[in-house]
């Protein structure tokens, strides 16, 4: 069985154009500890923009506290 590499994390990338997360990928926090900043094509607005690197998640899928 493959070992789990943890220091690859699942990113997701958000046009600055339409604010759409339309691409994931997987970097190396060690060697690139910046936000990622890639330029891609952006479908919803029909031509390339600047993508930059947010959480997979954004807040959705966390556990939250119990009230007690």
């Amino acid at each position: 069985m493959a070992k789990k590499n943890t220091k690859r994390k699942l990113i997701g990338l958000v046009s600055d154009l339409s604010g759409h997360r339309t691409y994931y990928t997987v970097k190396n926090t060690q060697n690139t500890p910046d936000k990622l900043v890639l330029r891609k094509y952006d479908p919803v607005a029909r031509k390339h923009a600047t993508y930059t690197e947010t959480k997979k998640n954004l807040g959705r899928n966390e556990v939250k506290k119990r009230k007690s």
